[in-house]
């Protein structure tokens, strides 16, 4: 088997990703002129990851009146005075629509178990971080999916990983390069 040097990588997944555009542009055509079914598309990453740059790459092809994309930071006071799925229920997009979650309602499941104090800003009638709770919510994530499922919104979802060492990385990057200065956060570094 051939081995590719990463010039030779990144020159085929460049015309793979343009390739994949063209199509993408056509599908969505088709989706807007249908206007039955919606798609929603989930990217859930480690922090510096590269869901931001993933997302502007991959849909750059897309008609950007026909496409929403919702960033999730920490919840308002008003998500907070909801269920933890009402913030993402508001972000779906409409039938004929392409809808980009970026971070996804699955946060609320796994950010928790690392710190089970932000579960005190829910205000939850009971339940806490156990087993149980988690169970609870990974089922009101499916019945959603499902819901939206059966009703036209066709769901995809992505997670991308990166190592440790990649991720110490793109930190430090940003404390040196004055153009990724904005997404340094001290809250990233104590996580490390």
């Amino acid at each position: 088997m051939k081995e590719y040097g990463k010039e030779e990588v990144k020159e085929r997944a460049k015309e793979i990703l343009e390739q994949n555009l063209a199509e993408l542009a056509e599908a969505q055509d088709l989706l807007y002129a249908d206007n039955r079914h919606a798609l929603l598309i989930i990217s859930q990453a480690m922090d510096a990851a590269g869901r931001d740059g993933t997302i502007k790459h991959v849909m750059s092809g897309v008609n950007p009146q026909g496409c929403q994309v919702f960033s999730f930071k920490h919840p308002s006071a008003e998500e907070l005075d909801h269920s933890f799925l009402w913030r993402y229920m508001r972000s779906l997009p409409e039938r004929g629509r392409i809808g980009i979650l970026n971070r996804s309602h699955y946060e609320d499941v796994l950010v928790v178990r690392v710190h089970p104090e932000l579960l005190k800003q829910q205000a939850l009638p009971k339940g806490g971080p156990d087993k149980a709770f988690r169970k609870a919510r990974y089922e009101d994530i499916n019945a959603m999916e499902h819901h939206l499922d059966r009703n036209g919104t066709k769901v995809v979802k992505f997670f991308l990983n990166v190592s440790r060492e990649v991720q110490r990385e793109r930190f430090l990057e940003r404390l040196t390069r004055p153009d990724k200065h904005w997404k340094f956060s001290l809250a990233d570094m104590a996580e490390r």
